[in-house]
């Protein structure tokens, strides 16, 4: 199989195929599209969330933290905590370990989360360093907001931008080969520090105060990738605007130097929402500093519609993402 996580196909007739549901209090169950668990706790509920950080090296734990958090976000939770699970190499340093662990405690206490516990070992099964985070949120039992709640009508909105996490995973840990590709040093900073922007819990509030009927965080696969997944989870159509989708200076340059397209990278730090009135939440944005885009809608009709520059053409699979694919050419 090729790198990179499943593809909806394979995650549909691999995975959630055999999976039974058995407890009532489980609120939201395992589906394609939904990136955390509701469990429900009485008024209030707890939200759960897994994700391994593996096409990174520099910031593994500032990232292991924030793409955790966010998928608690994309339900309108608030993060309490995460537990880590961290797989070293033998060939691993104690230094690499204690700067992962200073990442992730810095970036906790940015939160205003704590570290719950976990598990370390060194491993002869990994030949890089791996961590893996669990995330627990709660939010209030009818507050919560799934990836499929959506309804025909409602529009479809981006906040931030198209493949920031990717970009500036890429000006971490390439940026030698990006100045010989011709990028500007001052390009590779920005694109560094879009990963100071990749938090997406304030859109999560946001989303949940402004009447948000779905929410999803953009992650593997890009923009292109969150639309698929949010469109099969809703269950309805999915009209996306390639032109209106905001693709930041650095990111275009960055793509263009390595041959990739923006609108299929990685890009934790940028929320989907679908929302019956739009302004609510591209104010409250605003408000915030963060740039709010309207870029479709969803649609009665079945299948993710794409229109772009070459015509209109329908979404049949989730793209994999640009990351993997430059990876495995320069790794």
């Amino acid at each position: 199989m090729e790198t990179g996580k499943l593809t909806p196909r394979q995650l549909e007739k691999l995975v959630l195929k055999g999976l039974v549901r058995r407890r009532k209090d489980i609120l939201l169950p395992p589906a394609l599209g939904e990136d955390a668990a509701v469990i429900d706790f009485g008024d209030e509920v707890c939200v759960v969330a897994t994700d391994p950080i593996t096409g990174a090296a520099e910031n593994i734990g500032r990232l292991a933290v924030h793409i955790s958090c966010n998928d608690l976000a994309a339900t309108g939770a608030v993060p309490l905590g995460i537990q880590i699970c961290l797989l070293l190499p033998p060939a691993a340093r104690e230094e690499q370990v204690q700067e992962i662990m200073s990442q992730i405690e810095e970036e906790a206490t940015r939160l205003g989360i704590e570290v719950l516990g976990g598990h370390t070992e060194v491993t002869e099964a990994v030949n890089q360093n791996v961590v893996v985070a669990t995330a627990l949120g709660r939010a209030a039992r009818d507050g919560f907001i799934p990836s499929g709640g959506a309804r025909p009508g409602d529009a479809l909105i981006m906040s931030k931008g198209a493949g920031i996490e990717g970009a500036g995973i890429l000006a971490a840990d390439f940026s030698s080969l990006l100045q010989e590709k011709g990028v500007p040093p001052e390009v590779i900073t920005e694109a560094r520090n879009f990963l100071d922007q990749i938090s997406v819990i304030e859109e999560g509030q946001i989303g949940a105060r402004c009447g948000a009927t779905a929410l999803h965080d953009v992650t593997e696969g890009g923009i292109i990738g969150a639309v698929y997944e949010m469109g099969r989870a809703v269950g309805q159509g999915l009209l996306l605007r390639e032109k209106d989708i905001y693709v930041p200076r650095a990111v275009e340059v960055i793509c263009r130097a390595l041959e990739l397209n923006p609108l299929c990278l990685i890009s934790s730090g940028s929320m989907l929402f679908a929302a019956p009135e739009p302004e609510k939440i591209i104010k409250a944005l605003e408000e915030k500093g963060i740039v709010g885009t309207v870029i479709g809608e969803i649609t009665p009709e079945p299948g993710q519609i794409i229109e772009g520059e070459s015509g209109t053409r329908t979404l049949e699979q989730a793209p994999r993402d640009e990351l993997w694919r430059f990876l495995e050419q320069y790794n």
